[in-house]
């Protein structure tokens, strides 16, 4: 009974144009938020007073299966200074997991909270269907999600989300 929910999120497209909210399943954007973060990039500045991190030029974030790409990622660390808290994404953020991509103009993720929150022009595409809006927050620990912001829903005639 997959095909109810893309049925509804069809005929909301068809039947009303965009949306302005739409709850969403994102079975790939799922990871541990445990595990190991790795973070490539062109060049990196430490600021040892504040306990952050700048890492800018083609930006590669790997955890577990996710991948995370942009042009300047800000790292917060936590309390301790020994974990990353947050991660600051900017400029054209791509988020690949499985057959889920994301794409946005920021992202934030908060990496205990296993949260990932994207703004600016956010379209995600899960195999064939596409979904954009403004805003767009995932629970990688359970794999749902919320788009926000003129949501719009292309869904391909037999597939699901």
């Amino acid at each position: 009974m997959r095909f109810l929910p893309a049925l509804a999120g069809l005929t909301l497209a068809l039947g009303f144009g965009a949306a302005l909210a739409q709850e969403v399943a994102f079975p790939g954007l799922r990871t541990d938020p445990d595990a190991q973060v790795e973070v490539t990039a062109d060049s990196l500045s430490v600021h040892q007073a504040d306990g952050s991190a700048v890492f800018t030029g083609n930006v590669l974030i790997v955890q577990g299966p996710m991948r995370l790409k942009a042009e300047k990622v800000e790292v917060e660390y936590g309390a301790d200074r020994s974990r990353i808290a947050k991660l600051h994404a900017s400029g054209g953020v791509t988020l690949v997991s499985g057959k889920d991509a994301a794409e946005a103009r920021e992202a934030v993720y908060e990496v205990a909270a296993g949260a990932v929150e994207l703004t600016g022009d956010v379209l995600l595409t899960q195999g064939p269907n596409v979904l954009s809006g403004q805003h767009m927050t995932i629970d990688l620990k359970t794999g749902t999600g919320r788009m926000d912001g003129r949501v719009r829903t292309i869904l391909q005639p037999g597939e699901t989300p």
